[in-house]
């Protein structure tokens, strides 16, 4: 028996309508768009270095790629910062929420992890009783007698440029000489001890705050500090132009230096 003619199913070679077509396109760039925002919000990002907390590891002009992966989730272009499951480890260098402002992101090292406990002692960090070896870190010896490498203080506790809240709340954390972590908080300080505003300064992070960790640098130029600070597109603008033409500021042996 014949087949019946109205039974029969579409031609798949059917010319799409004008507004399949289109549904299509909006399909296809919406989920290019989602595919975007999860890269930026939860695989890599960008960040520069306008400031040498982190010398002689990290420069200024470092343009580096980071990753939120298992930090944080991101929501791009706001700052949201959802926290997931991965935890720092001791020494590991992060991207973390400024505590003091809560809007710029700070680059600084994991010096301590909840539970540990920590005493510097003429820029000797010791965790835990034992001496940490950290190579990277850049001292200038003039400091060594200050109380912020003498921290937390023998004597009658007094430090030089500490936030009121952090003055208040630190000595509830020293015991036996040495200041203790609470839980879910991490103690940071940049490698350049003597130009870097750490946890000596403002106090813990709290796990929330930590959003990353980077990964490589893709760029790094030497300009004054000043070029790369917030405010001055300007400048920078005109600093990323002129490496065409001067591309010995281009510091070529740090590309692709991973962490």
């Amino acid at each position: 028996m014949a087949a019946d003619p109205r039974r029969a199913k579409p031609d798949a070679t059917t010319p799409r309508t004008t507004r399949q077509k289109v549904m299509h396109e909006i399909i296809s760039w919406v989920w290019l768009l989602l595919a975007l925002l999860f890269v930026e919000s939860a695989m890599a990002q960008s960040r520069l270095i306008p400031s040498g907390s982190m010398e002689r590891t990290i420069r200024i002009g470092d343009h580096m790629v980071v990753s939120p992966f298992g930090y944080s989730l991101c929501v791009p272009y706001t700052e949201l910062h959802l926290p997931l499951w991965r935890n720092p480890k001791r020494q590991q260098i992060i991207i973390l929420v400024s505590p003091v402002n809560g809007r710029e992101d700070l680059i600084k090292r994991v010096i301590g992890i909840p539970g540990d406990h920590i005493r510097i002692a003429d820029g000797i960090v010791y965790v835990n009783g034992k001496r940490l070896h950290e190579p990277y870190v850049l001292r200038d010896p003039a400091d060594m007698a200050s109380s912020l490498e003498n921290f937390p203080s023998k004597d009658d506790g007094v430090y030089n440029g500490l936030t009121p809240q952090w003055a208040a709340a630190l000595p509830e954390y020293v015991h036996d000489g040495a200041l203790v972590v609470p839980a879910n908080d991490y103690f940071v300080m940049g490698d350049n001890r003597g130009d870097s505003y750490d946890s000596r300064y403002w106090g813990f992070v709290p796990r929330s705050d930590i959003i990353a960790t980077p990964l490589f640098i893709f760029m790094s130029i030497r300009a004054p500090e000043s070029v790369w600070q917030p405010g001055h597109m300007g400048q920078r603008l005109e600093t990323y132009l002129s490496v065409f033409v001067h591309p010995s500021e281009v510091r070529w042996n740090r590309i692709f230096r991973t962490f």
